[in-house]
Order: C-alpha cells, then sequence, then structure tokens
C-alpha cells in the first residue's frame, strides 16, 4: 500500500537526486531510504528511478508519478491545515441577526474585531426587529440574535441568553424645539408633545409606557395636541425630530448618531429599557460561535462571568 511517506521519500529523492542526501533531509539512514524506493516500485509495477553515476533521475513513470504525488502532499497539508483552522473557528458561516440601535454602540467593536481576526468567516447580517430575530433564531435560520429582552415562546428555553448592554430612555428634539437646549424632560413636559417613537417589536418597553405615563388608558395619542409617529429605527426617529416633527423618544444611545442641528436631554423619571441581549442555541458548539462569544467576552463587561455562569466555558 504507498502511503504518505512514501511520496515524501520519492519527493526528496527526486529534489536531491542522490540517496544519501535525500536521507539526511528526511532525518532517516540511506539503506530505509532505499528499501522504501525499491518497495514502492515494486508496489507499481513501474521503476520510478534510473540510478546512474551522475545520480538518481526520475524515469518518465517516475515523473507522472511525482506529478500527482506532489499535488496530494499539497491536499493533505492542505486538509490538515483547513481542519485546524475550522476547529478554531477561523472558518465557517456564522448568521446574526440584530436590531437596528445595536449598530451604534455593540456592533462596531464586535463585529469590527472579529471580522479582523477571522476573516475567512462567512457573515450573513441580517437587521431585525427583536421578536423578528428571535423569531428566526428559534426556527433555525440564526445562529445568534441581538435585541431587546430574552426570546421568549416555544423553544426558548433551549437558548442561551446573555445581557451584552443597558440602555434608558432619551428625548431629542429640533433645535429649534422648545425642548432644546435642556439638559432633562420630564413626563409633563411631554404631555401633548407629538412623539416619535419606534415600532413596539423594536423597543417594545416605550409602548407600555407611553400607555401608562402620557396617555390616559388610550395612549398617549390621546393627549391634546398629541399624537405619535412610528419610526422604522433610531435614525429615521433623529431624522424626523430635526424636521420639527415632535419629539423623538429612543435609547440612550442614539447620541453616537444624533446630527447637526438636534439636542438629545434626558427623561425624567428614567426609564430603563429592556437589556439588550444576544441570544443562541444551548446546544450550538459550533467553533465559530464560540469564538464569537470570546470577542463578546473580551469587549462587553461582564459577558464572560455571565456565560460562566450559564455553563459556557
Amino acid at each position: 500500500m504507498v502511503e504518505a511517506r512514501h511520496l515524501r521519500y520519492a519527493l526528496a529523492l527526486a529534489d536531491h537526486r542522490h540517496f544519501g542526501r535525500a536521507a539526511a533531509s528526511l532525518g532517516i539512514a540511506q539503506p530505509p531510504l532505499s528499501q522504501q524506493i525499491a518497495a514502492l516500485e515494486r508496489e507499481l509495477g513501474a521503476r520510478l528511478f534510473d540510478r546512474t553515476a551522475r545520480g538518481v533521475f526520475p524515469t518518465a513513470a517516475g515523473e507522472a508519478f511525482l506529478a500527482r504525488a506532489r499535488r496530494a502532499l499539497a491536499e493533505m497539508s492542505a486538509a490538515v491545515s483547513d481542519t485546524g483552522r475550522a476547529a478554531r473557528g477561523e472558518t465557517g458561516r456564522l448568521r446574526l441577526g440584530f436590531i437596528g440601535s445595536a449598530l451604534l454602540e455593540l456592533l462596531p467593536s464586535l463585529l469590527g474585531r472579529f471580522i479582523r481576526e477571522r476573516p475567512d468567516v462567512r457573515l450573513g447580517l441580517h437587521e431585525m426587529s427583536t421578536c423578528q430575530s428571535a423569531t428566526a433564531l428559534l426556527d433555525g435560520e440564526l445562529d445568534i440574535s441581538i435585541g431587546r429582552g430574552a426570546p421568549r415562546g416555544a423553544g426558548a428555553e433551549d437558548l442561551v441568553s446573555v445581557t451584552v448592554g443597558r440602555d434608558h430612555l432619551v428625548a431629542v428634539v429640533g433645535a429649534a424645539h422648545p425642548l432644546a437646549g435642556q439638559p432633562a424632560v420630564g413626563v409633563e413636559q411631554l404631555r401633548g408633545q407629538h412623539l416619535i417613537v419606534a415600532p413596539d417589536d423594536e423597543e417594545p418597553v416605550v409602548a407600555g409606557w407611553l400607555d401608562a405615563l402620557l396617555g390616559d388608558g388610550a395612549g398617549a395619542a390621546a393627549a391634546p395636541g398629541g399624537g405619535v409617529t412610528d419610526a422604522r429605527d433610531v435614525h429615521t426617529i433623529i431624522g424626523l425630530a430635526s424636521c420639527g416633527v415632535g419629539v423623538g423618544l429612543g435609547p440612550a444611545c442614539m447620541r453616537v448618531a444624533a446630527r447637526p442641528g438636534t439636542w438629545v436631554c434626558e427623561v425624567r423619571p428614567r426609564v430603563e429599557l429592556p437589556d439588550l441581549v444576544m441570544s443562541f442555541h444551548a446546544q450550538d458548539r459550533s467553533p465559530v460561535l464560540a469564538a464569537f462569544l470570546d470577542t463578546a467576552r473580551e469587549l462587553c463587561p461582564g459577558v464572560n462571568e455571565r456565560l460562566e455562569r450559564l455553563g459556557r466555558r
């Protein structure tokens, strides 16, 4: 049977054209090399090398064999390398669903580091609402979801969910708005204002907060002179506020995206938003997922401790 060592022996002999020098390069004695080459020729039923006074030279059969041998050893080496890279999470695929506001503070550093360190991982990135990404994760269409709060529903007990960020509610207005310049705005000041908010499935706590504190049981739209405009994401909230449409309400991280001509102020009393949560299947032992989690451990305060408490070392 032809083995990988036979290929290496034949290639070394072809390169050095001398049994002694080839044996030295392989770290073996000359007699075993001569014996192995002779055994290989008997196995193949063809003479691979001409032994002459000037040296050892491949025959036509030997040249054909050596060409294949080089490719075979190269493929074996690549297989070993690819196996190691895959086991270290340097190749493969990662499907990530995330809410838009995660792009303001969390994902630029997290994804940036991951991509720099593992450029050959195929990333499937999908901006989704919290509800959509949770459903996609439970259905096996995502490997990780990042949204407000942990996924709920059938199958959620099979997920691991860990907090990767916390945030609270702030207000944003255009520079010409009466609230511009104030460090904070109270609930009473928001009554009657036209409010710009993300849909319930994007920032689910906001709708409930509006009903409880600003409305009269019918929601904020019932307040005199008020009304609510649903915005797709924080960029739309900021954009509409800058146009003078009303007061935008969103996570404090949207300060990062605030544009000239807008003013961001705190909301009093302080309203905590649901934690920004990263979720994945507990039984998923993919090296790529493990590598992504390692990056999160390094960049997100407290994530390492939370994962260890959940049994993910």
